[in-house]
């Protein structure tokens, strides 16, 4: 079986689907690997590193195309990528299938069976795939430490000569895996942290890490969705939210917001009114960026300050931190590749929840539902 990896088109990606310790894992497997020369020039690797490892390095994209029966990469591949893939091959990589509509038609118009890491199912089985996990967990680390850099005050409770200086007051919204790795951070940096989320099941793993849970009272099991994830909550629920995250949110010197569902736009957690009643020099860190934002004013891609507020919504933290996002990200894809393959050529078993959850396009057929509903609607 002969795998490719690319390397990385999109600006700014600098990770790398596969690093030598994995290629060595397919090869012992007995696949044929060929890498794209320069596939990990972002994370220091060399063509000769893969080369010692059992790949074949190639140049040609063309000729790495030709003989593919699985595409390893990290971003989405665009349409023009997608026009050289083999009809009928395999490819994996992140991939938000609902907003890319005219790439999951390419890829089910060629007869190629996709599978999305955002989409492997957060299960215990699939734990060690969990690529959405292992790269949220990078995000949260390096949004506390982008934070603290935007910040005019210290993190810290400071004790000196000339006065004692307050610790930071920092404001975790959403505690998922980014959330949780954002609070940790920051209370080893030595502020005070608070953390909000619509799931009281979380409450516990937040005060672990010595933060303050901000609670909204409810009877209700609002926000407890399925598969790790919040859920969409009630109106009324939504309301006493606000005002909740409007007082806390106000004494807040840094905001890190990472409400974000794949292929779903952000909810706007921080309306105008909440950005206009926060203290000048304050900073909003919104991991939420890609799908539009938490922050009413996020422009993603842009650092901005509205009255004095920093609004960071900077894109793709895990490629900022290449090196080990990517050691992470081709630990998750090898291990889906070892359960996809686990005599070292492709076993499709649609009967399996892990391969079935992931897959979205198989023999001319979108197969994930949220996906086919998104085309319809297109």
């Amino acid at each position: 079986m002969n795998v490719a990896i690319l390397k990385e088109s999109l600006p700014g990606e600098n990770r790398v689907a596969a690093t030598p310790a994995t290629v060595k894992e397919m090869t012992n497997k007995g696949m044929a690997v060929k890498v794209e020369s320069g596939a990990g020039k972002g994370v220091h690797i060399a063509d000769t590193d893969y080369e010692n490892a059992g790949a074949k390095v190639v140049s040609d994209r063309s000729a790495l195309y030709a003989d593919a029966d699985l595409i390893l990469k990290v971003a989405p591949a665009t349409v023009e990528e997608m026009d050289l893939f083999n009809n009928g091959c395999v490819y994996v990589s992140f991939f938000q299938t609902t907003k890319r509509i005219d790439q999951v038609k390419k890829l089910r118009d060629k007869n190629i069976s996709a599978f999305s890491m955002h989409l492997i199912p957060r299960t215990t089985l699939a734990q060690s795939m969990d690529a959405l996990s292992s790269q949220s967990n990078i995000s949260g680390y390096k949004a506390v430490l982008m934070g603290a850099t935007h910040l005019n005050v210290y993190m810290p409770l400071l004790m000196t000569a000339a006065g004692t200086i307050p610790p930071a007051k920092v404001l975790v919204l959403g505690a998922g895996v980014a959330g949780l790795q954002a609070i940790a951070t920051a209370k080893r940096l030595g502020a005070q942290v608070e953390a909000f989320d619509v799931r009281p099941v979380v409450k516990e793993q937040v005060e672990s890490l010595g933060a303050k849970f901000v609670e909204v009272e409810t009877d209700e099991k609002d926000g407890v969705g399925e598969g790790g994830y919040a859920k969409e909550t009630s109106d009324e629920y939504k309301r006493r939210q606000q005002e909740l995250i409007k007082a806390h949110i106000a004494k807040s010197d840094l905001v890190i917001t990472t409400a974000l569902i794949p292929g779903k736009t952000a909810p706007v957690l921080i309306p105008a009114d909440m950005v206009n009643g926060m203290k000048p020099g304050a900073v909003i860190m919104d991991l939420a960026a890609e799908n539009g934002g938490n922050c009413e004013f996020t422009e993603p891609g842009q650092v901005i300050s509205h009255n004095g507020v920093i609004i960071d919504g900077t894109l793709n933290l895990p490629a900022t931190m290449p090196v080990h996002a990517s050691q992470l990200y081709a630990k998750n894809v090898i291990t889906f590749v070892n359960h996809l393959c686990p005599e070292g050529e492709i076993k499709l078993d649609l009967e399996d929840e892990i391969i079935a959850g992931a897959l979205f396009t198989h023999s001319g057929e979108i197969t994930h539902a949220a996906t086919l509903e998104a085309l319809n609607n297109s």
